[in-house]
């Protein structure tokens, strides 16, 4: 078994590891490829390619995602090599990822430990109407500064390289002329931060009320409140691990996840 760099060459072989369930995997291989903070791998035998996965590097902190091996070859240390290779890789004192049941006791194997639970949600009867807050604009120049401080407090990391093309398409909830969230429809999933709970619960107002999926961390009482008094249902837990060394982050401040990849 040989683990490589992924190439463009390789992402049209990638729809036979497509996970059940999973948003398509090509286009965000695709991603990784062209982002230089990003280390895509894969491990071939006899030529075929049975495992890949992705590495993420935030300066001193780093994300893993999509580990994702051949069914028809699990069960044979492949997911847990691409894991410790990636960590080599990396070179951050700090890995995070989002456990799925079937990878968890490879993480836990590679030294990664419970951090938190992400709650995932779901409703069945859209919203009828929304009046949006004056305190909600559209996104200019003047807030990003603004918001990178916000997002690396909140998030404990330095995510400025995943957010600087995001910003198009996005709002700001501020009061007085100071940001106190924002909201990036264009972001995984649509990332929503804040600082203060009512800009986080009118810019959840704005997102749902054309989604009806949500992900929210288990200390974010707040927000899952908000969610269950307009309808949705609690559908799934996983589990957010982290390898190396604990960093602060506010998860109470984190109305609405990126994705599995990212947070």
């Amino acid at each position: 078994m040989n683990i490589e760099r992924i190439t463009k060459n390789d992402i049209h072989h990638f729809r036979k590891l497509q996970p059940a369930g999973w948003s398509d995997i090509m286009p965000i291989f695709q991603y990784y490829l062209e982002k230089p903070f990003c280390i895509p791998v894969k491990i071939c035998m006899e030529n075929n390619i049975i495992g890949i996965g992705a590495g993420i590097v935030f300066g001193n902190t780093a994300w893993l995602a999509h580990i994702i091996v051949d069914p028809e070859f699990r069960g044979r240390g492949i997911g847990f090599a691409i894991v410790r290779s990636l960590l080599n890789q990396l070179n951050c004192g700090t890995v995070s990822l989002i456990a799925t049941h079937l990878g968890y006791s490879v993480y836990k194997k590679a030294g990664f430990i419970e951090q938190t639970q992400y709650l995932f949600f779901e409703r069945k009867t859209p919203w009828k109407g929304f009046n949006r807050s004056g305190n909600i604009i559209q996104y200019t120049d003047k807030y990003m500064k603004d918001i990178f401080i916000l997002d690396q407090d909140v998030s404990g990391e330095d995510r400025c390289n995943l957010l600087i093309d995001k910003f198009i398409n996005s709002y700001v909830y501020q009061k007085k002329g100071k940001l106190k969230g924002y909201y990036l429809p264009d972001l995984g999933e649509g990332m929503i931060v804040a600082d203060e709970s009512e800009a986080g619960i009118e810019l959840m107002k704005m997102k749902y009320a054309v989604s009806d999926k949500a992900v929210l961390p288990i200390e974010n009482t707040i927000g899952i409140n908000f969610l269950k008094e307009n309808g949705f249902t609690e559908t799934l837990r996983v589990t957010r691990m982290v390898w190396g060394r604990q960093f602060s982050w506010y998860p109470d401040k984190l109305y609405g996840r990126i994705a599995g990849n990212f947070g």
